[in-house]
């Protein structure tokens, strides 16, 4: 009987990512590595997944992936090798009105294949804030707000650093936010929400949009959930630029 992949998943190991500054961040990602192999090949493949992936772990990045998926796919003669690798990512951010510093984390993920189908997908999920419209409109005093979460996935024909995604999408939103805030960071952020009141439809409208600009990404596709904080429903838009008219 022929297989048609074989690989390994739910793996984490300690990796070192390219940090738009020039530094290296430790990280812990989850991998799943999968080929397709000839119906031929009765070998285990275990080894040379670990053998592939400890060598490069100390400097993953964007740039090192073909060179991974190659060797992968030649070690084992396969058609095609396929590479998953989430991991969190933080950049340090200070709160906008006393400056308190904080770590922020992200959740990106890489995503690439090389054999039947070169291609290479870069994701980031972005928490952010969202301030209902309509709660504004029909309200004497506040509004609704509560927390969303923007996920972008792009396609791109230059390097894209992650950091310059993330702050893409944070600007989209009504307020981006932070892991620490002081009395008067709160001030701030409740009250340029509530100046900036936005549908989760208008917040991926916005990323689109920014997408659309960038020259250097060539496909993308944007998610926004917003986990309501008077519904017990999540609202929810979607956008694939592929689609767009």
């Amino acid at each position: 009987m022929e297989i048609q992949s074989v690989g390994i998943q739910d793996i984490e190991i300690p990796v070192r990512i390219r940090e738009k500054n020039g530094g290296l961040q430790n990280s812990v990602a989850k991998v799943a590595l999968k080929v397709s192999l000839p119906g031929v090949y009765s070998h285990s493949s275990v080894h040379t997944f670990i053998s592939v992936l400890n060598k490069y772990m100390d400097e993953m990045s964007v740039t090192i992936f073909p060179e991974l998926l190659n060797q992968v796919k030649k070690d084992l003669c396969a058609e095609s090798a396929r590479l998953q690798m989430s991991f969190p990512y933080f950049i340090e951010k200070k709160a906008p009105v006393s400056g308190t510093r904080s770590l922020m984390e992200y959740e990106c993920c890489f995503t690439g294949e090389v054999g039947t189908d070169d291609d290479f997908i870069l994701t980031v999920k972005v928490p952010v804030t969202t301030l209902c419209p309509c709660s504004k409109e029909i309200s004497n005093a506040g509004a609704h707000n509560q927390r969303a979460e923007v996920t972008l996935n792009v396609k791109f024909k230059k390097f894209i650093w992650v950091e310059d995604l993330i702050r893409m999408i944070e600007n989209s939103a009504s307020c981006e936010l932070w892991a620490l805030l002081k009395r008067p960071d709160e001030k701030y952020v409740t009250e340029k929400a509530y100046d900036n009141p936005l549908f989760v439809e208008d917040v991926v409208r916005k990323v689109a949009v920014a997408a659309l600009d960038n020259p250097q990404i060539t496909w993308f596709s944007a998610s926004v959930e917003s986990f309501e904080s008077i519904h017990k429903h999540s609202a929810y838009a979607y956008v694939d630029s592929n689609e767009i008219r």
